[in-house]
């Protein structure tokens, strides 16, 4: 079984291989460990459970997952497992995939001196990448959550990084240590806190995950200007849970899917994979879209599942069974809106724009709220609320 070194080497060429490692990363990813920021109980999902994997019981499997190219689950059910045996139900901190992480280095494009402000500490992983090429003196890190807080300064300090590392609401950034060169954030955002392009010098660069109810997450890069506006484009495809201050409500196939029987059926065309599984289309579903959580559960057949679409504030919901071969797919709806034809609109709207990538979207920020746009700020999206000031 290979040792840390061993397994850091295979990281690094899996990451290098691939070219998602940038070579001015490539010195901190070699000097920086991840599992010395792991914490040493870790989970993995098994079908709808998350069973802890813990480093004195298991070190072998623990380092395994701490060099994987995949995220680690590191905090479940707000750090109060639900369940038996420390298992949890929701995932509520992870550390991310190494490939992401490069990914939104690279994108960031900070150089060495520069001050750089990140949302999310987490695991602190990322923290000390920064600190290792950036300088620890020019890092700033906050973390809402006290518990992740305190493990990822823990390990800060043990590593030797000496960051600015503040527990408090990454929503408001941390306006003494501004102004900033860069900010990133680990967490995914609907809104874009304005906290964050004040405390941005002119010129900077923000980095933020950014998403919808029904999508999760397309990496914005915005470059501040001197008159406090942030703007740019869609750079990169990314995952993240949302900041805590936007989670909105949940959704629940056991709380919010009530009276089937009563459903309206219908029938459609539409492939399921077409909206939720092709990326481009389900940005822009979600941008039309509004309060509408996408749910997906997989049955015993091969290929067998059921798309659920859940509006949790309004209780409306719809559902889409997917068999494998069929030409149509059955539709089921429920509640004062009709999900599942909103969704198919949205999906009619973007083929009618020439299907559209999701580089050719972008977003602009200023006090008053956030502008999304096609192509240019010149090009607002209309005809639904994502696209107003918010």
């Amino acid at each position: 079984m290979a040792g840390v070194s061993g397994r850091l080497a295979e990281l690094m060429a899996e990451l290098e291989g691939s070219g998602d490692l940038a070579p001015e990363w490539a010195g901190a990813f070699k000097a920086v460990p991840r599992h010395l920021f792991l914490p040493s109980t870790v989970w993995i999902e098994d079908g709808d459970r998350l069973v802890p994997v813990q480093r004195e019981d298991d070190p072998e499997a623990w380092l395994d997952l701490c060099y994987a190219n995949d995220f680690v689950i590191t905090q479940v059910d707000d750090g109060e497992p639900v369940g038996p045996g420390l298992m949890g139900a929701e995932i509520t901190s992870s550390s991310s995939r190494p490939d992401v992480v490069a990914l939104m280095l690279a994108a960031l494009d900070a150089e060495p001196g520069m001050d750089v402000l990140e949302i999310g500490t987490g695991t602190g992983w990322n923290a000390a990448l920064l600190a290792e090429r950036l300088g620890a003196a020019n890092v700033t890190t906050v973390e809402l959550d006290p518990q992740v807080a305190e493990h990822a300064h823990g390990a800060l300090r043990e590593a030797g990084y000496k960051v600015v590392a503040v527990t408090g609401d990454g929503a408001l950034g941390y306006a003494p240590g501004a102004p900033y060169d860069r900010v990133i954030a680990t967490a995914g955002v609907q809104r874009v806190p304005y906290a964050w392009v004040e405390q941005t010098r002119p010129g900077g660069r923000i980095l933020v995950p950014w998403l919808t109810d029904f999508h999760n997450g397309a990496l914005v890069a915005l470059t501040v200007s001197g008159d406090g506006t942030a703007t740019g484009h869609v750079v990169g495809n990314v995952a993240f849970m949302p900041l805590r201050a936007q989670r909105g409500r949940r959704a629940s196939l056991a709380r919010d899917v009530r009276a089937v029987a009563q459903a309206r059926r219908s029938v459609t065309d539409l492939h399921p994979y077409g909206v939720m599984g092709e990326y481009d289309a389900s940005l822009a579903v979600g941008l039309k879209v509004r309060r509408c959580k996408l749910v997906v559960e997989h049955h015993g057949e091969e290929g067998e599942y059921t798309v659920w679409l859940i509006d949790p504030w309004s209780g409306s919901w719809a559902s889409l069974r997917h068999v494998p071969g069929a030409a149509c797919f059955e539709v089921r709806q429920l509640g004062f809106r009709n999900l599942w034809d909103e969704v198919e609109a949205a999906h009619r709207w973007w083929t009618g724009l020439g299907s559209p990538a999701a580089a050719r979207w972008g977003l602009t920020v200023t006090g008053e709220g956030q502008q999304v746009w096609l192509d240019t700020p010149e090009n607002p999206l209309t005809g639904g609320r994502p696209g107003e000031r918010q």
